[in-house]
């Protein structure tokens, strides 16, 4: 079955598959990405969560015993990863349903 182009869902419409799952302890995922967040606001989620990282890790390299920075820093930039990597995938399997649609269909 052909999907015509009108009926691929506009960027503003995708949403995470929430398969992402980030900070494992012995090697069972702690967290998920949540799925049905607007690709946008997972996106400036992310970078919300880059910045206060970048933040720390600038603070870190200033302050003496700065542990703390680091491992809030680390675990901000483990959060923000799983955010892209989710995604990722969601472009990653829009752009192979498009290119599918586009591809000519051995019935015609």
């Amino acid at each position: 079955m052909n999907r015509s182009k009108t009926n691929a869902p506009s960027p503003s419409e995708l949403k995470t598959v929430g398969f992402t799952p980030f900070l494992y302890l012995s090697d069972q995922p702690l967290f998920h990405v949540c799925r049905d967040v607007p690709v946008a606001d997972a996106l400036a989620q992310a970078s919300d969560l880059l910045f206060l990282a970048k933040s720390l890790t600038i603070d870190a390299a200033y302050v003496q015993d700065s542990d703390r920075h680091a491992w809030a820093a680390h675990y901000l930039t483990t959060m923000s990863k799983a955010l892209i990597d989710d995604v990722v995938k969601v472009l990653t399997r829009r752009s192979v349903q498009t290119r599918k649609e586009a591809a000519p269909s051995k019935n015609t």
